[in-house]
């Protein structure tokens, strides 16, 4: 009797165990998993649900504030321009074999707008570029050309470069474009002394560099693809 009553309490603990995981049945432990999974489920749906609504209540005002910085830019570098005109279509990808081809694969050309006076007549372009040869990262900025191909100067967009050193650009390059015509600038540390020179920032002849070459890249493209009108949709 002994030896039954031994071998039925064997079996008992074998099956207990074997309905068993970390202490608790298999049922239970299924049944918690689907719960937590139906928990997750429906945290991850609502945060979808918020994060659409918050999208459509602010990307009407996002899209307006950035049309307005857009035109702002423009105006900045085209304040004769009583409007702008946008091509019908840009191919970025074009764009980018033009500047390849002449030596400015460090920058791309965002989009452009031909500048109109009150009575629709071209007074030049504002193109919109980014430099990637920043010493901190991309450097955006919108330039100004007129038909004869002076700067009317440049308003930048974007730009994360050291304190103090690479975004005194603003302060130092920018106020240098205005009203020069070059087919293509350079910079120099030891004072500009002609029309194609830059002042470099003092420190700073990485950010310099960056600017001055995605100016050139932009006049490169306003010279073979935009100017008398050729890059008009």
């Amino acid at each position: 009797m002994s030896d039954m009553k031994s071998t039925s309490e064997a079996k008992s603990m074998k099956e207990e165990k074997n309905g068993m995981a970390g202490g608790m049945p298999k049922s239970g432990m299924m049944g918690g998993m689907l719960k937590d999974a139906a928990i997750l489920f429906a945290i991850t749906l609502i945060a979808g649900l918020i994060l659409g609504a918050v999208y459509q209540l602010t990307k009407d005002p996002i899209a307006a504030q950035e049309e307005r910085a857009k035109m702002e830019a423009r105006m900045e570098v085209f304040a004769d321009a009583a409007s702008f005109a946008d091509p019908e279509s840009f191919d970025a990808a074009q764009a980018q074999e033009v500047l390849n081809a002449g030596g400015f694969s460090g920058c791309s050309i965002d989009e452009y707008a031909q500048a109109l006076d009150a009575g629709g007549n071209a007074l030049g372009y504002v193109i919109t570029l980014t430099t990637h040869e920043g010493y901190a990262g991309d450097i955006r900025f919108t330039i100004g050309v007129q038909e004869d191909g002076t700067l009317n100067g440049m308003s930048i967009l974007s730009i994360s470069e050291t304190a103090g050193l690479g975004m005194r650009a603003e302060e130092v390059l920018v106020p240098q474009f205005a009203g020069k015509n070059a087919e293509r600038f350079r910079y120099t540390k030891s004072g500009a002394s002609a029309e194609d020179e830059i002042d470099a920032i003092s420190s700073a002849t990485i950010t310099t560099e960056a600017v001055v070459n995605g100016v050139n890249a932009g006049l490169y493209y306003f010279q073979t693809e935009l100017k008398g009108g050729s890059g008009d949709e």
